[in-house]
């Protein structure tokens, strides 16, 4: 069945900070698009159930989880959220988009819970575990999967040494979404962002990354790896101009806790530039 043009969706900033330590204020990195009660999950960060019931999202509506890249802050709960959904009122299968190793990830998941779960089986009559997902593995980028309700696009975006990582881009009928992901500036991303309404990007504030990684014992070569595969908030409009998008959502703050950068210096450093709406995200927004 074709959607129909009077079919909304729904964007969902679930969490909003960036790398994997837990932050007091911030949950880790992860956004619902919700398209006529059909829930499309980007990353799955630790506590990515939760914040969904937060949000307010039948779990049941969970229709496919996409998986920017491997890293704990972006994949820690992805078993946990179709796990977890399981054990409450998901009733059917849920797609996984991601790169390699998923298939793998997902076996190890379901073989470290194999007592509860078996346990679950017999004791509560449910379904199978191994009934509730499949993983469909990419490394390249394309057309990642359509149906009637969204058409949904990757490019490669530069997240060294990460490798495959992707950029998703969300075309619904009422408005098109862009997903960043994590990454350093790239013209893969302003192309896939082309008029879209909405950019969801990565920042990191420069100024404040030697206090950041004043904490970490490997100093040197965090701040090496933060500043090669992030996008600083003083490039983020340009990048936002370029591709002509209407909205520039910013998300995946690095610092995302410590120290704190109050809401108005990303916003005043992130519109230089561009000339649409900027909107610091904070968990649970809906936008």
């Amino acid at each position: 069945m074709a959607a129909t043009p009077s079919s909304s969706s729904r964007l969902i900033l679930l969490g909003t900070a960036g790398g994997p330590t837990p932050k007091a204020n911030r949950a880790a990195p992860s956004q619902a698009i919700v398209v006529d009660g059909h829930t499309y999950l980007i990353d799955a960060g630790n506590g990515v159930a939760r914040q969904l019931v937060k949000a307010g999202i039948d779990l049941n509506s969970l229709e496919a989880v996409f998986l920017t890249h491997h890293h704990s802050d972006h994949n820690a709960d992805l078993g946990n959220a179709i796990f977890l959904a399981w054990s409450g009122p998901l009733n059917h299968a849920v797609d996984i988009y991601a790169p390699p190793p998923a298939k793998q990830m997902m076996e190890d998941f379901a073989s470290l819970n194999r007592g509860d779960i078996d346990i679950r089986v017999e004791d509560e009559g449910r379904a199978p575990f191994s009934q509730m997902y499949r993983v469909h593995e990419h490394s390249e980028p394309g057309i990642v999967m359509e149906d009637e309700r969204v058409k949904v696009t990757s490019v490669l975006v530069q997240h060294p040494p990460v490798t495959p990582s992707f950029a998703f881009r969300f075309d619904t009928p009422d408005r098109s979404i862009v997903i960043s992901g994590d990454t350093a500036p790239t013209p893969a991303l302003i192309e896939l962002a082309k008029g879209a309404d909405v950019l969801v990007h990565e920042v990191m504030h420069v100024p404040s990354l030697e206090q950041l990684v004043s904490t970490e014992p490997q100093a040197d070569r965090l701040m090496e790896h933060l500043k090669a595969s992030h996008t600083s908030v003083a490039q983020v409009g340009s990048i936002a101009e370029q591709a002509g998008v209407k909205t520039l959502v910013l998300s995946h703050f690095v610092p995302g806790g410590y120290p704190f950068i109050e809401d108005d210096v990303w916003r005043e450093a992130a519109q230089q530039g561009f000339s649409g709406e900027v909107i610091v995200g904070r968990d649970l927004m809906e936008i």
